[in-house]
């Protein structure tokens, strides 16, 4: 192997381990909006740890059990066609998203981007078909994973499910949190699998085609394109800028990164200032997209910095965080990544299998 695709294999490690380990990070203040109390909770997060049982900031107990969206419970695509067993601890205030989790797990949004992960290294190469019946039958199974919350888009998506209509035709339309940073989750697998093609068309296309096989959202796809092109070129550029790419793609979609870091730096501003103060930490994806753009540049040499300010400005961070650790990752490699999150993964020695099967067709 030359020394050119040896790089690829641990930029593309970094990147995976990157999400991963992103996401474990963030799991037990996930949707916290209240720093004051995720101060009080845990203190500065710089480690795994496991959630409370407590959320502050929970509105599982409006989220809708049958669709998309808040609303009534009264529904039972949650309890019946997905997360089975698990409906009871919608209905109750302040419960943990990720009650009953350990340190070091993955929220379910990683895990079914796992899914992704087995099938392209299953089939050599990207088959939707095959990644649409492994995750309803990882969706649907009972026992499968160990998470309480399904985003509106899987509730949606089994919604249609359950009424019979093709697993391709399940997505369900745009609603209020359709174009969320959980639809970017599972991206960067597909975009590394299309690298070899050599054009950013390829990991465009790829990316747009998984994308829609959940998520139906114009918004969301001018947000997924930003994303590859991001990702094409830190992979295909001989001394890729991460800073300046990352500030590049913030500017194309309306966010001026590359002047708020400028103004951060020169008044020692907070990360709370800009994520919490000029964007939301929700997970809406014109305003988490963005947020992650701001990280990946102000933190392009230092992935655990990085993965730590995230965490610790609460909001959708694990969604945001498995994103940003693709971006660095793919950066910096996977020497950069601390060893003890590696190591401290939950799902560590299978993970590592998985990784090395997609490297090993994919490289």
């Amino acid at each position: 192997m030359s020394n050119k695709a040896q790089n690829k294999a641990d930029r593309i490690r970094g990147a995976l381990w990157g999400m991963f380990v992103g996401d474990a990070l963030a799991m037990p203040v996930h949707w916290y909006y209240n720093i004051a109390a995720l101060w009080q909770d845990f203190g500065q997060i710089r480690d795994y740890q496991a959630p409370k049982s407590h959320h502050p900031n929970s509105i599982m107990a409006l989220a809708n059990t049958a669709k998309a969206g808040r609303g009534s419970q009264d529904g039972d695509i949650v309890g019946n066609v997905i997360l089975k067993g698990k409906k009871q601890h919608w209905g109750q205030a302040n419960r943990h998203y990720h009650q009953g989790m350990q340190a070091g797990d993955n929220t379910l949004n990683l895990l079914c981007a796992r899914v992704l992960l087995r099938s392209l290294s299953a089939k050599g190469h990207y088959d939707p078909a095959d990644f649409l019946s492994e995750y309803i039958r990882f969706m649907t199974e009972p026992d499968r994973h160990n998470d309480t919350y399904a985003e509106s888009y899987h509730r949606d998506f089994f919604a249609n499910y359950a009424k019979g209509i093709a697993p391709k035709d399940c997505a369900g339309n745009e609603g209020h949190d359709t174009a969320s940073m959980g639809g970017l989750v599972s991206l960067p697998m597909v975009i590394m699998a299309s690298l070899g093609e050599g054009s950013v068309v390829a990991t465009n296309t790829a990316a747009i085609a998984q994308q829609r096989l959940t998520h139906r959202s114009a918004l969301l796809e001018r947000h997924t394109l930003e994303l590859s092109k991001l990702l094409f070129h830190i992979f295909h550029d001989l001394n890729p800028d991460t800073e300046q790419l990352a500030c590049a793609a913030a500017n194309n979609l309306g966010f001026p990164a590359a002047k708020v870091i400028q103004g951060v730096r020169a008044n020692k501003s907070s990360d709370h200032d800009i994520i919490g103060g000029l964007l939301s930490p929700a997970c809406y994806i014109d305003q988490s997209f963005p947020s992650v753009l701001y990280l990946a540049a102000r933190y392009h040499d230092d992935i655990e910095s990085a993965l730590i300010a995230n965490t610790n400005v609460g909001g959708d961070n694990c969604h945001r965080g498995a994103v940003l650790g693709a971006i660095l990752g793919a950066t910096l490699g996977i020497d950069a990544i601390p060893k003890r999150w590696i190591n401290g993964l939950s799902a560590h020695v299978d993970l590592n299998e998985e990784i090395e099967q997609f490297i090993a067709l994919y490289v």
